[in-house]
């Protein structure tokens, strides 16, 4: 019992419209799967060498830890949502290796540093060299001192051993006698006992968010450090603080307006499908209501930006002069409008239709890559419309939750709510209302002949 229990607990610690279209879909540069296997062999070599090195005191479970997190990175490195197409990937070892040369202690590190395809804002230190910056993350950035912000922490929280402290430490507690000792008197409670145990991994739980809260403060403090040196203007880590403060988790773009978008001149648009629903039954849900400040903050590993910009700017006052772009000012905002496409590719393969729509709708309403955001839409009205008729419409789309933003659940609750007939028919006006705009776009024609066919038989 005890096992089973020490492995759940020990998962804390882990952490403008063109007149010629295009006759394809998007498809991803061309990658190299040489980078890929070495990326995959470097980080597998890695895990060996640990596991090898290891004291027979708690073997097993730090074995475990470091199975578990090698599958994690060998599920990023094996999938397409890694970015191993050879100039971003150069690119990103460009801005590296500019940190590295003016920080001397970063020299000996191991570090293998990707981009992922993933949608949300994030980058991480996994813990045993490999870093992740996400194309979520790098489409909100301004410029390349943010970045350099953005990677300095994340070699902080690696040079620093915070993945490493943290899981001897979880290790230890779990392995206590205090901790045994409260487990058994639990197992030998008639009553209650699922409520203490409840309990004692809430306040588990709290000491690791804790402490992770303050590795995290020290990685600020020793990021700042290495970005002095680099040339980089400090002001990009107030900035990109700014961004992560006030950035919605569902999308960076304006969220799109449902009822002018699939309002159509032969098909009216629904009130049903987003109005409120009676405040009775609300309540009793009370799953669409946002989460309260306190709410968002328990759920926060990172101190609040305001409070880390308050502590970071009076060392940023003192920086040499610094620039925005030092590296490659044309591949960084290259990069930046590639990956605005390819987050929303990367959706549709793994079936994330929901969230999809929601970025395809966003891009859409931006002005760019308008043929293929046109494309995009009518592609996943499709295939929803193809889920819902084989029963599948759970496994494609989420329900509105109180963690997304308004304009996420407001589309969430929509889809919810839209029978099969009614998306037939949001799946045919759309294709129709662009469908001379797109003439000449083969995947578009596709979908809009799929369009029509669904529209037939749903109405049989």
């Amino acid at each position: 019992m005890f096992r089973k229990i020490a492995a759940i607990a020990l998962h804390l610690c882990f952490c403008v419209p063109g007149i010629s279209q295009p006759a394809a879909i998007y498809s991803f540069p061309l990658e190299d799967s040489t980078l890929k296997n070495q990326l995959y062999n470097a980080a597998l070599s890695k895990k060996n060498a640990l596991i090898a090195s290891l004291d027979k005191e708690h073997k097993e479970d730090y074995q475990g830890i470091y199975e578990e997190r090698f599958e994690v990175i060998a599920t990023l490195m094996k999938s397409s949502r890694l970015v191993a197409e050879p100039d971003a990937h150069q690119y990103l070892q460009q801005v590296l290796d500019r940190i590295v040369s003016v920080n001397d202690e970063l020299k000996p590190l191991s570090i293998r540093l990707v981009f992922s395809r993933d949608w949300w804002p994030n980058a991480c230190s996994v813990g045993e060299g490999t870093l992740i910056v996400n194309a979520g993350l790098l489409v909100r950035l301004k410029n390349e001192s943010e970045l350099t912000f953005v990677l300095c922490h994340e070699l902080a929280h690696f040079y620093l051993d915070h993945a490493g402290k943290s899981i001897r430490k979880n290790i230890s507690t779990l392995n206590s006698e205090a901790f045994r000792s409260e487990l058994k008197k639990l197992a030998k409670q008639e009553y209650g006992a699922g409520a203490g145990l409840e309990k004692l991994f809430r306040m588990l739980a709290f000491g690791f968010r804790r402490h992770s809260r303050e590795n995290e403060a020290e990685a600020d403090e020793m990021a700042i450090q290495f970005l002095r040196k680099t040339g980089f203007s400090g002001q990009g880590a107030i900035s990109c603080l700014q961004m992560l403060d006030k950035v919605d988790d569902s999308s960076y773009y304006a969220g799109p307006d449902l009822p002018v978008i699939f309002n159509f001149p032969d098909y009216y648009f629904k009130k049903r499908w987003i109005q409120n629903e009676s405040m009775i039954f609300s309540e009793m849900k009370g799953d669409a209501s946002a989460l309260t400040e306190a709410e968002r903050d328990s759920l926060r590993t990172h101190p609040d930006c305001p409070k880390r910009i308050a502590t970071l700017e009076p060392v940023v006052l003192s920086f040499p002069a610094g620039r925005d772009f030092l590296v490659d000012a044309a591949t960084f905002n290259r990069l930046k409008d590639r990956f605005s496409v390819e987050i929303i590719e990367e959706l549709y393969r793994e079936e994330q239709y929901s969230l999809n729509l929601y970025y395809a709708l966003g891009l859409l309403k931006s002005g760019q890559h308008r043929s293929y955001a046109i494309y995009s839409v009518a592609r996943v009205l499709n295939g929803l419309y193809d889920a819902q008729l084989n029963h599948r419409f759970g496994l494609v789309t989420e329900k509105e939750n109180r963690t997304n933003s308004g304009n996420y659940n407001l589309l969430l609750r929509m889809l919810d709510r839209v029978r099969l007939d009614e998306l037939a028919a949001l799946s045919y006006y759309f294709c129709t209302q662009f469908r001379q705009e797109m003439a000449g776009y083969t995947a578009f024609e596709a979908e809009w002949k799929k369009a029509q066919e669904n529209k037939v038989r749903s109405t049989h």
